[in-house]
C-alpha cells in the first residue's frame, strides 16, 4: 500500500480553514432589490423617473433613480453597512444631496417618496 501522509496513518484528520476574505462589494439583498425596483416601476408610471442607475463598492450599495437621463440623480437610495450599529445602514439623498432620511429599515427610509406618490396619484 502507498504512503500516506502522517495525519492519516495516525488516525487524525486535520481540518484546514478556508482563508476568509472580506467581501469585494455591498449589495442588495433580493426583497431590497424587490422592494426599489417595485417603487421605482411605480414612478415610472407615475412619470416622475424615466432611468435608473446602480453602483457597489466594498463600501456601499447606491440606487440612483433619474427624472432624465442626463440629469444628476432626482433620488438616492444608499444601503451602508457599516452604519448599521449607528443611524441605520439606509440612507435616502434628494435632488441636490440633502438627506432625506436614514434608518435602520428600508421601508421606513422609503415611506417619503412612497408619500408623495400617493399625493400624487390622488390629485
Amino acid at each position: 500500500m502507498a504512503s500516506q501522509s502522517g495525519a492519516h496513518q495516525s488516525g487524525e484528520s486535520r481540518i484546514l480553514a478556508f482563508p476568509s476574505k472580506p467581501p469585494g462589494q455591498v449589495g442588495f439583498e433580493r426583497r431590497e432589490l424587490q422592494r426599489i425596483l417595485d417603487l421605482y416601476g411605480r414612478m415610472v408610471a407615475a412619470g416622475e423617473w424615466r432611468d435608473y442607475a446602480m453602483d457597489f463598492n466594498k463600501e456601499c450599495a447606491v440606487f440612483d433613480a433619474f427624472r432624465r437621463t442626463a440629469e444628476r440623480p432626482h433620488t438616492r437610495i444608499e444601503k451602508r453597512p457599516s452604519l448599521r450599529n449607528k443611524q441605520g445602514m439606509w440612507t435616502l439623498f434628494g435632488e441636490h444631496g440633502q438627506v432625506l432620511k436614514r434608518g435602520h429599515e428600508l421601508a421606513g427610509v422609503l415611506a417619503p417618496i412612497e408619500r408623495r406618490l400617493l399625493k400624487s396619484v390622488e390629485d
